[in-house]
């Protein structure tokens, strides 16, 4: 066997691959004799059909499926003898015209098409400045908290007079055109939670008493189909263009009222004694809400390297032989022009993903099972601690554990994971950082 290379440019090569028949008659003379030994043909005791029949009925099969493996083992070997870093994966030659009689044939010529990497390097500086921002837990914050805690743990009441945040429970009708209850329309029992009404139905439905009626649009009722399906009863497609006028007749109105900040919240929350005043109870809540951003900060930082890398790292990626080799591997039919209109998004996601792999090669970063251990180990205590589940063994730990890294697609998760940390690591210690305390709603609009 014979492999040549044909670099078209820096990001596009052509392999030229010859085949003769001492490279592929041994696997196709040993795949028959073990076709010989299993077949089960009428007339033929087993194992003992002749040579030529088996031939006959299976040699060209046998021939190309050998070729074919003996193709896609060369070309892998010789990509990676050679150290060719490809894109994607080797594609026959999408204008190669060549007929191959496969009956006469003994010598063959095949063409493939690769993908180059591009190549480019990645600088690290102290001289790039990122802003490297936190969530300032300041009294209206932990205040805002300690409201929000206290109606999670608020109790149900009901109420004479609907308003703000209510749940009204009632009766849907449909209404025709002249504000008729419609014969065979929209009938259900519901329920509207005040809060997800838009603004536009919002107003018909506070003030409203029991027994009271009020009219509204149905689109109006909230901004999610799926959410008017369930209120109305019926289907989600039905719902995207249900434009009538409903009446809902109120049966009952529900509200969440707020704990009270006392030691029964405390120790509903923390445990039995935990902790004993107000004080204690906002200093954690301040403690907690510390440790709740710092993956919003973390992430906002990694978010701004990705942008500023993106824009300082420039390089061509083999566009036209990608697109090709999407619609060839695509598992669900794709049409060129779909690959087209998405193009530019996986794009960006590949640039990323090859300055991020030439990061961690050149900073020589490295993860090891035991570490990818011990971080599943922190995510499923972590896990248990939301549940507030008793605590685990050591020996349930680690089974557990093996049982996550079992699945391949979590543990490629995990590794990813624990790349990303090292990769923020090596961010933090290469460039500059200013620490900046910002309000709450700061932070989040300029994340957004």
């Amino acid at each position: 066997m014979n492999i040549t290379q044909e670099n078209i440019d820096e990001l596009n090569a052509v392999l030229k691959v010859k085949v003769v028949a001492e490279d592929y008659l041994p696997k196709v003379e040993g795949a028959l004799k073990n076709y010989q030994k299993k077949a089960a043909i009428p007339g033929f005791r087993p194992g003992k059909v002749p040579t030529g029949v088996i031939k006959k009925m299976y040699g060209k099969s046998v021939m190309v499926d050998e070729i074919n493996k003996l193709l896609s083992d060369s070309l892998y070997k010789y990509i990676n003898d050679n150290k060719i870093e490809i894109l994607g994966n080797p594609l026959p030659k999408a204008d190669d015209k060549t007929v191959i009689d496969w009956d006469n044939q003994k010598e063959f010529e095949f063409m493939y098409e690769m993908g180059l990497a591009p190549k480019f390097e990645v600088e690290l500086s102290s001289k790039d400045k990122f802003t490297y921002q936190t969530v300032k837990i300041d009294d209206e914050l932990v205040n805002k908290y300690v409201s929000d805690i206290a109606k999670r743990y608020g109790k149900v009441e009901q109420v004479e007079v609907a308003s703000e945040g209510d749940l009204l429970n009632g009766d849907f009708v449909e209404l025709d055109a002249n504000g008729e209850i419609l014969p065979g329309g929209v009938f259900k029992t519901s329920s509207v939670f005040l809060d997800r009404v838009k603004d536009e139905a919002k107003k018909a439905f506070i003030g409203l008493k029991v027994g009271d009626k009020t009219v509204v649009d149905a689109q109006n009722l909230t901004a999610n189909a799926a959410d008017l399906a369930a209120m109305l009863g019926i289907e989600k497609a039905a719902a995207e263009t249900f434009n009538a006028k409903v009446q809902f007749t109120v049966k009952g109105i529900s509200r969440l009222a707020a704990s009270e900040i006392n030691q029964e919240l405390f120790d509903k929350i923390y445990g039995p004694g935990t902790i004993t005043t107000e004080e204690e109870f906002r200093a954690k809540i301040r403690e907690e809400l510390k440790g709740m951003f710092v993956n919003d900060s973390e992430r906002k930082f990694y978010n701004d390297v990705v942008d500023h890398l993106m824009n300082k790292v420039n390089f061509n990626l083999p566009s036209e032989f990608l697109k090709r080799w999407i619609v060839a591997v695509n598992e669900k039919p794709v049409t060129p022009e779909q690959v087209e209109a998405e193009f530019d998004g996986y794009a960006k996601g590949l640039k990323w993903q090859l300055i991020e792999n030439r990061i961690i090669k050149d900073n020589n970063i490295n993860v090891t099972n035991e570490e990818v251990m011990d971080h599943t180990k922190q995510l499923i205590l972590a896990q248990f601690g939301k549940m507030q589940q008793m605590p685990m063994s050591d020996e349930d730990l680690e089974n557990t554990a093996k049982r996550v890294l079992g699945n391949e697609e979590e543990a490629k998760k995990i590794y990813e994971q624990v790349y990303g940390q090292k990769v923020m690591t090596l961010f933090k210690s290469k460039f500059t950082l200013e620490n900046k305390e910002v309000a709450y709603e700061e932070f989040f609009n300029t994340a957004k």
